[in-house]
């Protein structure tokens, strides 16, 4: 029979996680795991130690025993986010079609992280950092994709700027139901052959 006490309830369950025993990269993976799912409902800045110890019931100091420091935490944090957001746009023999589909699932389903990771207010410089080697990647994916194995500062620098319009476009879809997705589908790939194109 369910426990009629919620809060102890919950108390047997923390309890039973903490006895657990987990290798180091297993509670690493839990504790990057946390932090992903709180961004989903606040912002980086928001996300304090302690709510991660309690939510994987250890200690404050077990935490910093797998990362040094609170920033080191963070930063493992950010860089699953975006590992996750290339994953999504990474397909085996893919074309642009399958990329823009990738980028625009994952905007979909995570539009409200993403905004609270990268695009909240006093972000600091290597939360940007990791996002600017991030949109890089993004930007060999889709040259990649594009077939195009020696581009120039110019065509790089362009496909680069092509990211920042579909980022703004796929989450102005994503909040405010802004076209369909076969519209905004349309309009990437066509933008991103224009600009292709017209550079020298």
């Amino acid at each position: 029979m369910a426990d009629a006490d919620p809060a102890r309830a919950r108390q047997r369950q923390a309890s039973g996680r903490r006895s657990a025993r987990q290798s180091p990269a297993e509670r690493r993976k839990q504790l990057i795991g946390i932090g992903l799912e709180m961004l989903t409902t606040r912002p980086l800045h928001q996300i304090t130690i302690d709510d991660v110890a309690a939510e994987a019931a250890i200690s404050r100091s077990l935490l910093f025993h797998y990362f040094p420091t609170k920033r080191d935490y963070y930063a493992e944090v950010v860089r699953a986010a975006s590992r996750r957001l290339l994953r999504a746009t990474r397909v085996e023999g893919e074309t642009i079609d399958d990329l823009v589909a990738g980028f625009l699932s994952f905007i979909e389903r995570r539009h409200e992280p993403y905004i609270a990771l990268f695009r909240s207010a006093g972000t600091d410089d290597w939360v940007h950092e990791i996002f600017r080697d991030t949109r890089a990647a993004l930007t060999d994916q889709v040259l990649t994709a594009l077939d195009i194995d020696a581009p120039s500062e110019l065509v790089r620098a362009a496909v680069g700027a092509w990211l920042a319009y579909a980022e703004e476009l796929a989450l102005e879809w994503a909040q405010h139901g802004t076209g369909t997705r076969d519209e905004i589908h349309a309009l990437l790939t066509g933008a991103l052959g224009c600009v292709v194109r017209s550079a020298p």
